[in-house]
């Protein structure tokens, strides 16, 4: 891979973390609490969820 492609490919990924903090934060938290989520972990299982 080029260093574009590389640099495309972590756009990407940091955009999709992004948009998934958003997400689990926005939740209501006993929606939240209901699925065994925590809000204050959202970067946690962004972090998770997008990079491994």
């Amino acid at each position: 891979m080029t260093f574009l492609d590389n640099f495309r490919v972590a756009r990407e990924k940091r955009k999709l973390y992004n948009r998934t903090v958003a997400e689990i934060e926005s939740l209501p938290r006993d929606v939240a609490l209901d699925l065994g989520i925590f809000p204050e972990d959202a970067r946690r299982i962004a972090r998770e969820a997008v990079y491994g």
